[in-house]
């Protein structure tokens, strides 16, 4: 896909580890996931095989620190949002997942030895996370949260549903959120081959995201030993901090989207013909173009500057 052209030279902003990461993105994008969108929409498939293929380019976790993670600027991780949801918004949410919401709760708030046990083999691929906030009554609002954690020997036992959970029917991690007996917020690692009682059925029937794996989870005293929970967040700061790096990527993502939306646009009116000439030659379609790539340049600086200032103010 042809870029959209550069009103503001955003590309003249970028480092050159940035603008090679784009271009490695965006060559990946290009060969490998635009081809296989259709027929994986259509069909409502995730190819969990696209998470070896990002983890071999070093795209996992890649604003994290150590651990395996590449470490890139904040600005670099929008980027390489920016470019997978170019071809669509599913896989930029499971890229979005893994990365801002599974690998960063436990980059963030993990003990060490959470961290050298998981991280490592989350970046390469080989474990599958998910987020488990949402759930059928309280949507993302954990003040009306109804799964609890009941405190037992050696650890907790989980009870409750979630739904609407990208990843959930393929994931090997979850990070769960639940209440404990005394009401406080807590975050929890359940790995599927230890979860006994743990159950993850697909949503299917999807009119948006399809060629993500979305689905539930219901936990029936899943059993957590104490080594799995989460020591360094009670109460809303864990979800929040999580969503908060997420959405900073999917505002990167969504003027990805907004792009191919601008292609896709223009490409028509200049193909489809009325009164033996293209619709792109009426002002009133140059000026909805106009418009629309006017916002998305001025959308991607404000994004650059987002990203700049957690550079400079060292969130990762």
């Amino acid at each position: 896909m042809s870029k959209l052209p550069d009103l503001l030279l955003f590309d003249q902003q970028l480092t050159e580890e940035e603008l090679a990461i784009q271009k490695t993105v965006r060559d990946y994008c290009d060969k490998s996931l635009m081809p296989r969108i259709q027929k994986a929409n259509r069909e409502e498939l995730f190819d969990k095989e696209i998470y070896r293929e990002l983890a071999d380019l070093g795209l996992l976790g890649p604003h994290i620190k150590g651990y395996g993670c590449a470490g890139v600027s904040n600005v670099a991780y929008g980027l390489i949002a920016r470019e997978i949801e170019r071809v669509d918004s599913s896989y930029r949410s499971a890229f979005s997942v893994q990365s801002s919401l599974a690998m960063y709760a436990i980059y963030k708030f993990g003990s060490e030895e959470q961290k050298e046990h998981y991280l490592p083999e989350m970046a390469k691929g080989n474990i599958i996370g998910c987020f488990g906030l949402t759930e059928p009554d309280a949507g993302s609002d954990p003040a009306g949260m109804k799964s609890v954690a009941k405190k037992v020997d050696g650890g907790f036992e989980l009870t409750g549903s979630k739904t609407w959970i990208t990843n959930s029917p393929i994931a090997d991690l979850f990070i769960v959120w639940a209440k404990d007996e005394q009401g406080v917020l807590r975050g929890f690692i359940l790995e599927r081959k230890d979860a006994k009682g743990l159950e993850t059925p697909y949503l299917d029937g999807k009119f948006a995201l399809r060629a993500s794996a979305t689905g539930m989870i219901f936990m029936d005293q899943v059993f957590v030993s104490e080594d799995k929970v989460l020591p360094d967040v009670q109460s809303f700061k864990g979800p929040f901090t999580c969503l908060n790096s997420a959405r900073y990527g999917i505002a990167w993502g969504a003027l990805g989207a907004a792009e191919t939306c601008w292609h896709t646009a223009r490409d028509y009116v200049m193909d489809r013909k009325q009164f033996d000439r293209p619709l792109g030659s009426n002002q009133i379609i140059q000026l909805k173009l106009a418009d629309m790539q006017t916002d998305i340049s001025i959308g991607l600086q404000g994004c650059y500057r987002a990203g700049q200032l957690m550079n400079d103010n060292n969130i990762s």
